[in-house]
Formats: C-alpha cells, sequence, structure tokens
C-alpha cells in the first residue's frame, strides 16, 4: 500500500514538472523572485520566494480574480453599475480612478480602473457592492487564497494599501496570475491594454513590460515605501509563456531593467524536452507465472520538462516497480512508476501502465512453476531499473 501511494502522488504531478538545476545560472537583485512556466505551473527559478511580505498593489490581482470568477459563473456581467460609496470616494492614497460619490459605474470600466489605472478607489467599490464592506470582502479574498491554493497569502484590503497584516510570497502572486491567465483568458486581455481614461483624466498602464518586452501582455506593478517596487509580468515567446515575479526593489527603474532582464531570463536560459508521449514504452517489468516473462509499460501522457539549457542532455530515467508482477496482467493497469531527473533538481515520478495483457499460465504450467520454486526459491523481486530518456 506504501507503494500505491507514491503511484498515486506521482499521477497528479504528472504533469507539473520541471527541473530546478543550477540556480546560480540565474539571479536577480530583487530580494524576492519567481519564475514559472506557465503550462507546467513548474517554478523555473526561485529567491525566498514563499516569504510573506507586503504585495502592495499586486494584491490587486485577488480582487480581480474574484471578480473575473463572478463574471464566469453569471452571478455578475460588464453590464453591472456598482454604487460609489463616500469611503470610495474619499479614498485618495495611492493611486485613484477618481470615482465621484453616490455615482453608479459599469464593473467593465471598474475593472480597468483597477488593472490600467491600479485605482484604490475602484477596488473598494468592487469589494463593498460584492460583499457588503471591504472587510468581508478582504475575508473572502482570504477564503480563495487558501482554496486557490495560496499558502501565504492573508488580506484585510482589497487595494494593497499598507497594512502589517496584508501579506503574500512571490510565489503566491506567480500562482494567482497563472489562474487569472489559464482560467479567464478572454478577460485577462484587459492586462494588455495600455491607458484607460475616466472623468477626462487619460492614465497609463504603470506595467513597463508592455512595451519594453516583445510578447508581454500582462499583469500588475506595485509599490509601498516599506515594501519597495515590485512586478507581476506574463509574456509568450515563441508559443510558450513564461510568468515572473518580483518584488523589494529600491526604484522604478531598478523594476523596469530587473524585471526585463528576469523575463529575458526566463526564456533564454530555459528550455522544454517533451522525454515521452501517450503510448510510448518506457520500459519492460518482469511477470511471473505469465504466458509471457515481460510486459511492456508505457506512459499514458505526454512527459515534458522545463530544464536549463545547461542540463538539456542530462536527463536521467529509471523504471521502478514491484515484481515480477503477478499474472494475469491487464493492458492498462497500473504497474509502475518512471522516475526522471536532470541536473541538480529534484526527480519527479510518473505512472506507468501495462502495454499489453498477459494471461496466467495454464495447469500445467503452474506445475512446472512449483517445482521450479521447490528446487530454487522463490522469484527475486525487481526493483529499479534504468532506462534511456527519449
Amino acid at each position: 500500500m506504501k507503494r500505491l501511494g507514491r503511484l498515486l502522488f506521482a499521477l497528479s504531478a504528472a504533469l507539473a514538472i520541471a527541473a530546478t538545476p543550477a540556480r546560480a545560472a540565474v539571479t536577480t537583485i530583487a530580494p524576492y523572485a519567481v519564475i514559472m512556466d506557465f503550462d507546467t505551473g513548474a517554478v523555473l527559478f526561485e529567491k525566498d520566494a514563499d516569504k510573506p511580505v507586503g504585495p502592495s498593489s499586486m494584491s490587486k490581482l485577488m480582487t480581480v480574480a474574484i471578480v473575473f470568477e463572478k463574471l464566469k459563473t453569471g452571478e455578475l456581467k460588464l453590464t453591472d453599475e456598482f454604487s460609489v460609496s463616500e469611503k470610495a470616494w474619499r479614498e485618495k492614497q495611492g493611486s485613484s480612478m477618481w470615482v465621484r460619490v453616490d455615482t453608479k459605474i459599469p464593473l467593465q470600466d471598474l475593472l480597468r480602473g483597477i488593472i490600467v489605472q491600479s485605482g484604490n478607489d475602484a477596488c473598494i467599490v468592487v469589494a463593498e457592492n460584492i460583499s457588503g464592506t471591504e472587510e468581508a470582502f478582504a475575508d473572502l479574498m482570504t477564503k480563495k487564497a487558501r482554496e486557490w491554493g495560496l499558502k501565504n497569502s492573508k488580506f484585510v484590503n482589497s487595494t494593497g494599501l499598507p497594512d502589517e497584516n496584508q501579506k503574500m510570497s512571490t510565489r503566491d502572486l506567480a500562482i494567482i496570475a497563472r489562474k487569472i491567465i489559464r482560467d479567464y483568458p478572454d478577460l485577462y486581455k484587459l492586462f494588455a491594454e495600455r491607458e484607460f481614461t475616466w472623468e477626462k483624466i487619460r492614465q497609463p498602464n504603470r506595467n513597463p513590460l508592455l512595451s519594453n518586452f516583445k510578447g508581454a501582455d500582462g499583469l500588475k506593478t506595485g509599490h509601498t515605501e516599506d515594501n519597495g517596487y515590485g512586478l507581476v509580468g506574463s509574456a509568450i515567446v515563441n508559443g510558450e509563456r513564461r510568468i515572473i515575479v518580483v518584488n523589494g526593489l529600491s526604484s522604478d527603474r531598478e523594476r523596469a531593467v530587473e524585471s526585463e532582464r528576469l523575463m529575458r531570463a526566463a526564456f533564454n536560459e530555459f528550455t522544454k524536452r517533451t522525454l515521452y508521449k501517450p503510448g510510448d514504452i518506457a520500459g519492460d517489468a518482469q511477470v511471473f507465472a505469465g504466458r509471457a516473462t515481460s510486459v511492456p509499460l508505457v506512459t499514458n501522457e505526454q512527459i515534458s520538462m522545463i530544464l536549463h539549457r545547461a542540463d538539456a542532455n542530462s536527463i536521467n530515467a529509471k523504471v521502478v516497480y514491484e515484481g515480477p508482477v503477478q499474472a494475469p496482467v491487464s493492458e492498462g493497469q497500473q504497474i509502475g512508476y518512471l522516475k526522471i531527473s536532470a541536473g541538480e533538481g529534484e526527480a519527479r515520478e510518473f505512472p506507468l501502465y501495462a502495454g499489453a495483457n498477459v494471461k496466467a499460465v495454464g495447469l500445467l504450467g503452474r506445475i512446472g512453476l512449483a517445482v521450479r520454486y521447490l528446487i530454487g526459491g522463490p522469484p527475486k523481486t525487481a526493483g529499479a531499473a534504468a532506462v534511456s530518456a527519449q
């Protein structure tokens, strides 16, 4: 049963893999940083990625994600009009959309006010209209963070304005960015808009990657005096998407330069390798009391890895199973797992399945096996067998 537990874990992680070798090959002056592959969710580089720190306006991604979810489920519509309270109107700290008290604003405009203009007042309007109070909405943000796998995040406001209890890790920021891009592709396009005008006040998108990096299309910047300058960004190059997060930088210029440099590293330093396609034979397992002495072991999903280029040719794959496998064996039966490592990266495990049926031997065959058992003892247990990655 212990082996079964490991196999089930490997199955759940089958596509979310990457080696994270040669960490020194990627460096950053940012105190906190992450490079994530979008397709797999694999973290390719990290620096103090799990420390909860002030996320500033980057925490607006949680506010936006909750709105996007409600739009997707039909609970809200982009044309819904939200009322502006005096609290929202008075919020002039930091960035503002410049909403007016006792007016109603379509949700689609409020989203642009949050995403493009980083309006704290727009966030409060959204929070109050969804949850009644900003405090209740912040509780919803924390609840959703746990539901979506953000382990080091806590919220007390919808804006990201400084508060010692408002925390997110850079890994959590990358996770929520990936969710927004993956789950709400049509709405995600708002993050690429370069400017938005409200109340005759034109404001540009503060994300420097939109103009400095070809293929960039989101997401959000942030800044507070205590926690410095940060950015969550994403871009597509040659059909592959990466997400980067930096936080704790000392200036707007430093953020612009470092985020562009790290985004280039995200594509230049790493490469994707497809090792096995569905149905590929990864090895064989010995069979006991079967009409065949072995059965091929196959993968049922594509196995790909994102590797540092220095480790692209140093992949090790090993078939592991408990055996010999007792006949009969059914095609598609889970037999063992494939353990893959590259460079200094953590090894990953992928389930392997029988690629054919193997019937048990008949009566005479069983008698012969019994005789051999009496003479030579029980069959030896097969363990790990090294194979070459394709």
